[in-house]
């Protein structure tokens, strides 16, 4: 089966001014040619099959947003070769356009002061939607989430979760083989995240939509992505399952314990007493990162109970939000 989408060696390079400080500074801008190359996606490769949800996770600057528009073909690559579908999609814009859905942050895709339901009709003319598809998706949209008290709402009146939820749907509505999902779940509650995270999961089961996914939502990528693909400095970190990742990091538990008092203060004096692990504290917990490979847990309980009061304690593996922090600091040896 050929790959819905083939990356392969691809260099994105941008000139960027180095601008001066101060208005004289910048006055000198308009006439300088001195530039630097910045190089934000760095020689990539990887294939992604026909129903994959893929996790494309990165810091801030990594180079996730650049790989997204040369796979949509906003961008062109400097070296390498994309294939979306078969196609080259910045040669092919209109072709490519047609065979893929987006949702990017909180711009939405929807008319403001129009009821949804207008906007899917608008949505069904651009993209020559039949009447049997159009009908087809809008009932099955209703045997996966409450649309109807949505249908007939102005866009400009519906919460935050409500709109997400509403350009999802208009992402899928034109049954895409790729979607693109950035932030998906960014800013809402618990209970709407999960409402999100079954829909995406329904649809991709329902049409084997190919998903790729950008978040910084660990509960995102343990909903839904069995693969991740982790980039940093324009370069690829990791390629391959979560548990494969976590087995990377197989002699760390996370040590939770309650403590008397403030567990802000309480964590700063286990930081000090436990300097060689990351220490952190909630309105619960203060979690200490323990590498059993240096120093056993027990070992490190015992140092704790040998200074504080300790009320409860949990022990547990370590969480995906970790292991990603982790590679961001350390990489994957």
């Amino acid at each position: 089966m050929a790959s819905m989408i083939e990356i392969r060696n691809v260099t994105k390079e941008f000139k960027v001014l180095n601008r001066r400080e101060g208005l004289k500074g910048s006055l000198k801008d308009l006439f300088s040619r001195d530039y630097k190359t910045v190089r934000a996606v760095d020689n990539i490769s990887m294939s992604i099959e026909p129903g994959e949800i893929v996790g494309y996770l990165g810091p801030n600057g990594a180079g996730k947003s650049t790989t997204i528009k040369m796979m949509t073909g906003v961008l062109e690559p400097t070296t390498g070769e994309i294939l979306v579908d078969g196609n080259i999609p910045y040669a092919n814009r209109t072709k490519n356009a047609e065979n893929i859905g987006v949702v990017f942050g909180q711009r939405s895709q929807l008319w403001w002061a129009l009821p949804l339901i207008e906007s899917f009709r608008l949505l069904k003319d651009i993209y020559q939607i039949s009447d049997a598809d159009y009908d087809g998706m809008l009932k099955l949209y209703r045997s996966l989430v409450d649309i109807e008290p949505l249908l007939h709402k102005p866009v400009r009146q519906m919460s935050l979760g409500q709109r997400t939820l509403s350009d999802i749907l208009a992402a899928f509505l034109h049954d895409p083989k790729i979607v693109f999902l950035d932030e998906p779940t960014i800013g809402l509650d618990v209970s709407m995240k999960a409402k999100i995270r079954t829909l995406i999961h329904a649809l991709n089961k329902e049409k084997n939509t190919t998903v790729i996914l950008t978040t910084h939502d660990m509960g995102d990528v343990d909903a839904l992505c069995r693969r991740i693909v982790i980039i940093d400095k324009g370069k690829m970190l990791y390629d391959n399952d979560m548990e494969h990742l976590k087995g990377f990091f197989g002699n760390y538990r996370t040590l939770k314990v309650r403590a008397e008092g403030d567990l802000k203060a309480a964590a700063e004096k286990i930081s000090a007493e436990v300097p060689e692990f990351p220490v952190n504290a909630d309105e619960e917990w203060v979690s200490i990162l323990v590498d059993e490979s240096k120093s056993g847990v027990m070992d490190v309980l015992g140092r704790i109970q040998s200074r504080f009061s300790i009320k409860d304690m949990q022990l547990e593996e370590i969480s995906t939000e970790e292991v990603i922090k982790k590679i961001y600091e350390e990489g994957v040896s």
